[in-house]
């Protein structure tokens, strides 16, 4: 077989050359790219990680500012309700007192009014005497004939107002 005598031949040479392939390869790739590459993924881990650490960092400080906003909020519901409830009592007060005022008001009208009424009443209650008494006198006088004193007539019409 003629391949076998040629490999003592060739041998020496494709080993040259092989290790020669091989050698340009490590150094070209192994000592060239590698190095690179491995710099370029220790950049990006050291990036994902210090961004990561500036994530933790940013959430603490949200968390910071989050349980001061709450505080913040807290405080000022309080002092909202606070305020709210001390101007329901300056209400309540200012209520009552515009309340007792309308109602002396009233009361002072009411009594006014019923003043008012009785002096109607009793005026009318006088002329109604009169009217009676002057009635009662020209109804004596008609079926009678008599002139009854006014007097007497009113006493008369007193006392039957009196009973009725």
């Amino acid at each position: 077989m003629p391949q076998i005598a040629q490999i003592a031949e060739t041998y020496s040479s494709q080993i040259f050359w092989l290790l020669l392939t091989f050698g340009f390869v490590f150094f070209v790739i192994g000592l060239g790219m590698v190095p690179k590459v491995q710099a370029t993924a220790d950049a990006r881990d050291a990036k994902i990680t210090g961004d990561l650490d500036a994530a933790k960092a940013a959430f603490a400080r949200a968390d910071e500012a989050e349980a001061d906003y709450r505080a913040r909020d807290a405080e000022s519901r309080a002092a909202v309700q606070a305020s709210l409830a001390k101007a329901k009592v300056e209400a309540a007060k200012a209520s009552e007192a515009k309340l007792a005022a309308a109602d002396a008001d009233i009361a002072g009208r009411i009594n006014a009014a019923e003043a008012r009424i009785k002096a109607a009443t009793d005026a009318a209650m006088a002329e109604i005497e009169t009217v009676a008494a002057d009635a009662a006198r020209d109804m004596v006088a008609r079926i009678s004939g008599v002139n009854a004193s006014e007097d007497a007539a009113r006493n008369a019409v007193k006392a039957a107002l009196a009973h009725g």
